[in-house]
């Protein structure tokens, strides 16, 4: 295996999302600009996630290499004028999105936590699409549709609706704080 040089290493073993990138977050304030983290992660689903977080804020993501287990993903931090983090512009909190499921409106809960996330507990009739899928199954989605994306917390699911938007998608809202607080009825595979 190639020896990358890397410049801190941030160990996030045992650690499920958001924590991965709230620690990478951190980290990278604490570096000087075009230096270059490592982060080890066990999360499958961290990715996916640090990849589109950094490019949502302007840092370089380089790639992962999977030894035994542990996913070593590679950042390159950019200068301070290339990394303003975006934000989607709509959001709903879980009791807005709650009424407007009510109402029987013609929408969309696009869900974009892993499979293993959804299939303990989702919205009903929420469609599954991992964040990291997202790009590869956009056609499965219509433009023109409202859609409503959801994940644990509200971090991916703001990546994942800049993503539509830039896609062309043009009634998208991010759901907020997401299934960490969701209260109203849900499918499970216990259900």
């Amino acid at each position: 295996m190639m020896n990358i040089k890397v410049n801190m290493l941030l160990d996030a073993k045992g650690l499920a999302c958001p924590m991965p990138i709230v620690m990478t977050k951190k980290a990278m304030n604490e570096i000087e600009d075009g230096l270059v983290l490592e982060i080890q992660a066990t999360d499958k689903g961290s990715k996916a996630d640090l990849k589109a977080w950094a490019e949502s804020v302007g840092h370089q993501y380089l790639g992962t290499i999977e030894e035994e287990g542990v996913l070593k993903h590679y950042l390159r931090k950019s200068t301070s004028t290339e990394t303003i983090e975006k934000q989607h512009q709509n959001v709903v909190t879980n009791d807005e999105l709650d009424k407007r499921l009510k109402s029987n409106k013609n929408m969309i809960i696009l869900d974009v936590r892993e499979a293993a996330e959804y299939a303990f507990n989702h919205i009903l009739n929420a469609i599954s699409i991992p964040l990291g899928e997202l790009e590869e199954r956009l056609h499965e989605l219509k433009k023109e549709t409202e859609i409503y994306v959801i994940c644990r917390t509200g971090s991916r699911s703001d990546l994942a609706a800049q993503k539509l938007t830039e896609s062309g998608f043009t009634n998208v809202w991010n759901v907020v704080p997401g299934m960490s607080l969701w209260t109203d009825e849900t499918n499970s595979i216990t259900n």
